[in-house]
């Protein structure tokens, strides 16, 4: 690992990307699409009267819902990246990341985030969401420095953060792409298709743990498959993709529910996919 040089203004662009790149195509853009994509059906899901044109949505609010998940993203990815635990699990599953191969120092990176913190609070109040803004900062803590995210507890935060993620991404997308919505409320119906996203997301989470297997073992967290096994793991999460997959549609009702089996053919697929990561393999094999 190399030293870390001073960081310049014209660093932390890259240095913003570097922190967030792995998540953002995963996280921010996923949950600034369902913001869009809920605000074109706004009177389902809200108490908005009317849904704004897609060219509105496109123009006028996809680039505050994008800016207003990259940024909180920041927040999360750097809180989570500064903490020594991190630094050490990264160096075995995420080697490219900043502090990993040295691009920045621990003190740097914890100024970083004394600085990005009020930003981020500023750019939620500015875009109507603050309350959103200070939820999120709030699970961040509890995720990170409480080490929620080192328990089994993990999967409860990580899905109440994103529907919080989601409900600010619908809310800023009425907000900014209509002219009468600017005070919204989530309606019943929204409310519960956001309890079953976030149903959907504590259950089936776990995916993503199957490939860390190595770094989180070394880091000592609790994951599903290093507590129940690796394919005991697997066999869990292909049912919960089965099972949601068909309540999804089910809850629409007017979808026919045979929509849902390539969903079902699709996720099962992925989840039973041999592993990359031999490592990972033999330990799955040793406690599944």
């Amino acid at each position: 690992m190399s030293a870390p040089k001073n960081l310049r203004l014209v660093d932390l662009p890259g240095l913003i990307w570097e922190f967030t790149e792995n998540d953002f195509a995963t996280f921010a853009l996923p949950n600034a699409g369902f913001g869009l994509l809920a605000a074109s059906v706004a009177p389902t899901l809200t108490s908005c009267s009317e849904s704004p044109g897609a060219l509105s949505l496109l123009l006028r609010a996809a680039p505050p819902v994008i800016l207003f998940n990259w940024a909180n993203l920041l927040i999360f990815d750097v809180a989570n990246q500064r903490l020594p635990e991190s630094v050490t699990e990264d160096s075995l599953n995420k080697p490219w990341r900043p502090l990993a191969r040295g691009k920045i120092s621990p003190i740097q990176t914890r100024q970083l985030l004394l600085a990005a913190i009020p930003a981020v609070l500023g750019l939620g109040f500015v875009l109507d969401a603050s309350w959103e803004t200070a939820l999120i900062m709030l699970l961040t803590w509890m995720y990170n420095d409480l080490h929620g995210g080192d328990e089994l507890t993990r999967d409860v935060i990580i899905a109440i953060a994103y529907d919080v993620f989601l409900m600010g991404s619908l809310r800023i997308a009425l907000g900014t792409a209509t002219e009468t919505c600017s005070e919204v409320t989530v309606s019943t119906t929204g409310y519960q298709w956001l309890a079953m996203i976030a149903g959907v997301i504590m259950t089936t989470m776990q995916i993503q743990d199957l490939r860390d297997q190595v770094g989180d073992r070394t880091r000592g967290r609790k994951t599903w498959p290093l507590v129940v096994g690796d394919s005991v793991s697997r066999v869990w999460i292909a049912a919960c993709v089965c099972l949601w997959s068909v309540a999804s549609v089910w809850f629409w009702g007017e979808v026919p529910l045979l929509i849902s089996a390539g969903t079902m053919a699709l996720g099962s697929w992925i989840d039973f996919t041999p592993r990359t990561d031999t490592e990972a393999c033999d330990m799955g094999a040793v406690q599944g």
